[in-house]
């Protein structure tokens, strides 16, 4: 049986918000390339917000409006890169034969 640490956080929600928990030892499997290829998409988005954002910073005539579908934005993509980190932490600890050691 896999344990919760073994499974990979996928990089969306289920039904209520519910994290989405992956189980496999192939992370090559489509399951697994799939997550990769959104992650990398949700990596994209808040690249792109970020520039956005700084440049609005400098931007007096953005309306408030603007700014705060810019916030609304932004708090997708926060949550989103916070999902991307903590699955990656996971698996780094588990891959990484330190961990093991203590």
């Amino acid at each position: 049986m896999t344990t919760l640490n073994e499974l990979r956080l996928l990089p969306w929600s289920g039904p209520g918000g519910k994290p989405c928990y992956l189980s496999t030892d192939n992370p090559d499997g489509y399951m697994s390339r799939l997550a990769d290829s959104i992650e990398a998409i949700q990596l994209g988005t808040a690249s792109g917000l970020l520039e956005e954002a700084s440049e609005a910073l400098g931007n007096q005539d953005m309306s408030l409006d603007e700014m705060r579908c810019l916030v609304a934005e932004l708090t997708g993509a926060l949550r989103d890169i916070f999902r991307v980190a903590t699955s990656r932490g996971h698996l780094l600890a588990i891959s990484d034969p330190r961990e093991s050691a203590y």
